[in-house]
């Protein structure tokens, strides 16, 4: 056996001594075992598609750790979220003379603080049963809130008349005035269309679009796209019906329990309730 040591150790390039002292430690329990697999099951509930922080702020309250923990845990073993990746579907539309671009007046400035009162807006696609179905929705800047959605198979007016209409709702439940408000979006031939345009000013809401070509831009709509085609699975929906539901209780779940962690770890409605007593 001694000979055996000798000659393993020889080969290995190591002492002795070395090997008797890793040898002593090397049946030690793992002092990471425990949070890893409380990290590794809230990990697996999110299907794989948590970073460090969402699973910091889904640690049970007597469990609780510091995020730069949970990183190093979650490197240590492995965990790596799976990263999103820019829809390969979206197309630049071209514009005919009536189509009219707005200034950007937003231009980036995306740390508000004021609920309603600076909100974006888009369009996404959603692969389904063979074809796209496309969703517009509309985000107030300051709360991270999806204030209005519609969803259609057809990208026509009509899609973002619906959301404007879904708008109007909100502002109506919540005694807001759509009366200044700004509104950012893209240049799609849906926002630089005469018929939108008309409907804007006719509320009295300030238009506002990203320069051609750029979405960071409009980047709180391309965060919240990528958070819903991440989290949301389309594939157990039949119709269209169903999918509409699964596209419903995503956006009551994203506005009402899904906290952020650049929203002081609170979900968007409770980020906004807090925004309006600071005011």
């Amino acid at each position: 056996m001694n000979d055996e040591v000798n000659l393993l150790c020889e080969l290995a390039k190591v002492s002795k001594s070395g090997y008797y002292r890793w040898l002593k430690i090397a049946d030690l329990p793992d002092p990471d075992k425990e949070d890893y697999q409380l990290i590794n099951q809230i990990f697996e509930k999110g299907k794989k598609k948590l970073g460090y922080r969402a699973v910091t702020m889904k640690l049970p309250k007597d469990r609780k750790m510091n995020h730069k923990k949970v990183a190093r845990i979650m490197t240590k073993f492995g965990l790596k979220a799976k990263i999103r990746r820019k829809n390969p579907y979206k197309e630049i539309m071209k514009k005919t003379q009536e189509h009219r671009t707005c200034e950007n007046l937003l231009n980036r400035q995306f740390n508000q603080l004021v609920p309603f009162r600076i909100l974006c807006t888009d369009i996404t696609y959603i692969w389904f049963n063979g074809r796209f179905v496309y969703l517009s929705a509309i985000k107030d800047i300051a709360s991270g809130e999806i204030v209005a959605w519609s969803v259609s198979c057809h990208i026509d007016m009509e899609l973002v008349f619906q959301t404007i209409e879904g708008l109007k709702i909100y502002a109506k439940e919540m005694s807001l005035n759509l009366n200044n408000l700004m509104l950012h979006s893209d240049q799609g031939f849906q926002y630089t269309s005469p018929q939108y345009i008309e409907l804007i000013k006719h509320f009295g809401i300030r238009q506002s679009m990203s320069r051609k070509g750029n979405c960071i831009d409009n980047s709180p709509m391309e965060s919240f796209w990528g958070h819903f085609k991440d989290e949301v699975e389309f594939h157990s929906c039949k119709t269209f019906q169903e999918l509409r539901q699964v596209i419903a209780e995503y956006i009551h779940y994203f506005n009402n329990e899904r906290p952020q962690w650049d929203l002081k770890k609170m979900t968007p409605v409770e980020y906004r309730n807090h925004l309006l007593i600071c005011c």
